[in-house]
């Protein structure tokens, strides 16, 4: 196991068997967001995103939480200490963190998962739903939570559900504010499975370390087709399928899964 130097103790990062695991580590706060955790996650997520070693990302919380999302008493006590900032400045560097976490996870070429051990609220909650595929304990508890402090919602939250969950389910979780526990967020969509606490970890790896040992090319156009799916025309989906389809064709991963199907063996897949 590698341990990546990410500059603060608020956050985590590893690398073992071709899975990075990203932890969110304020754990008496329930892993509640500080400025120096997101700007660590936007580094760590753009090395990852390009290191070779790494076939998966997991992205979870310490000490039995998820994330409860953006950190309200510190930004309160800014608020009394700041006074009047600029605005502009304010929305640039928000635009700057959401792009380099939650857009990053959706769009990197590599398979990402999210491991919701508890609590998982307002921005928190986004980046989970970032992640290509979210797994939760079954304890965990998932809010979007923005309505109870007045704010709008950020981290593309209400892009993200409104694909999962449609329009009107979108728009009532956010006015409402509803806590989803984790069955309930598994029959909506929003989460994959539901594990037993003392499963989750293990249950999440298997499957990262599945999806890091497999074909990686075709992972990769994979999920850019899903993604371009969401919101794109049919026809243009099909081009780029067919583009994807004929190109995973020609590589090192096909040729070997095809010669392991003619001798009924599994696949040893390389990532070219």
């Amino acid at each position: 196991m590698t341990e990546l130097d990410t500059g603060t103790e608020d956050l985590l990062a590893t690398v073992d068997d071709g899975v990075a695991v990203v932890t969110m580590n304020r754990p008496a706060r329930r892993n509640a967001l500080s400025e120096d955790m997101l700007a660590a996650m936007g580094r760590v997520l753009a090395d990852v995103e390009v290191d070779d070693d790494v076939g998966c990302v997991v992205l979870t919380g310490s000490g039995g939480a998820f994330c409860a999302g953006g950190d309200v008493k510190a930004m309160a006590e800014r608020s009394a200490a700041a006074g009047v900032r600029s605005i502009d400045a304010a929305i640039h560097r928000q635009r700057l963190s959401q792009r380099a976490t939650s857009g990053r996870l959706w769009q990197m070429p590599k398979p990402t998962i999210a491991a919701i051990p508890g609590p998982a609220a307002g921005a928190g909650l986004a980046l989970a739903l970032a992640c290509d595929l979210r797994y939760a304990a079954a304890g965990a508890v998932l809010t979007t939570a923005f309505a109870r402090v007045a704010f709008a919602g950020d981290y593309g939250g209400t892009w993200f559900l409104t694909r999962l969950v449609g329009t009107a389910k979108a728009k009532e979780l956010y006015y409402f504010s509803e806590r989803l526990d984790a069955v309930e967020a598994e029959r909506l969509g929003i989460v994959n499975a539901v594990f037993a606490a003392d499963e989750l970890d293990v249950a999440v790896l298997q499957r990262a370390r599945r999806l890091a040992s497999g074909p990686r090319v075709a992972y990769r156009y994979m999920k850019e087709n899903l993604n371009r799916a969401v919101n794109g025309e049919l026809d243009e989906c099909m081009d780029l399928e067919a583009t994807h389809h004929v190109h995973t064709g020609f590589t090192r991963d096909h040729v070997e899964a095809a010669q392991a199907f003619v001798d009924k063996r599994e696949p040893r897949f390389t990532g070219g």
